[in-house]
């Protein structure tokens, strides 16, 4: 399945991220959608959150849909381990 990253994401998360400390490849936020740790089908349906462990202290949550075979990440952001699930 083909996945398309977000305008948003690329020009304006990942740079803001690597300002804070959180260097986010393109390639981790996929890896994010493809072997999530854990995926959130309800907070925000019809759209997903896949997260996935970043590092000791974070995980990686993705912000997705699924259109027409089409994988759309929309937004990503880091959060403290145990906050989510």
């Amino acid at each position: 399945m083909r996945i398309v990253l977000s305008n948003h994401i690329i020009r304006d998360k990942i740079p803001l991220l690597k300002a804070k400390g959180f260097l986010v490849t393109q390639s981790q936020i996929r890896d994010v959608i493809l072997n999530p740790d854990h995926i959130d089908k309800e907070s925000d349906y019809p759209k997903l959150i896949a997260s996935k462990s970043f590092n000791k202290n974070h995980i990686l949550r993705v912000v997705y849909k699924t259109e027409g075979g089409i994988i759309k990440a929309i937004t990503v952001y880091p959060a403290e381990k145990g906050r989510y699930y």
